[in-house]
């Protein structure tokens, strides 16, 4: 659905070319949540937002889309595998946040494409 789109690519290389931002460390608000759990709970808000825009999808659409939300959350882990226990600073996630929103998208053009 959208993995193996050119657009996907794209939003990897973008995590990619910002990776000095996970090797660098911040300064961190008290309690903050680590990086895996803010990657996590971003892609699933995004997510549970598309759902509930796209009334029309059926379920077999969206259970392809859950499987393939665990897919990129796979990759985004393995890129990030070495800082995923680290806490978040706010630039990170926002980054993360920002990553979300385009994993979003890349969905929201695949379901009107499916649409149509």
């Amino acid at each position: 659905m959208v993995t193996d789109k050119p657009g996907y690519e794209h939003l990897i290389q973008f995590l990619t070319e910002h990776l000095s931002l996970f090797e660098q460390r911040g300064p961190v608000v008290a309690g903050a949540k680590t990086l895996g759990e803010v990657l996590e709970e971003s892609i699933a808000e995004q997510i549970i937002q598309l759902c509930t825009q796209h009334t029309e999808l059926e379920m077999n659409h969206r259970s392809m889309i859950v499987r393939e939300v665990d897919g990129i959350l796979y990759d985004f882990q393995e890129v990030l595998a070495s800082v995923l226990e680290e806490p978040a600073t706010e630039q990170q996630t926002e980054l993360i946040q920002e990553i979300s929103l385009l994993i979003k998208n890349l969905f929201d053009t695949a379901i009107a494409a499916l649409m149509d």
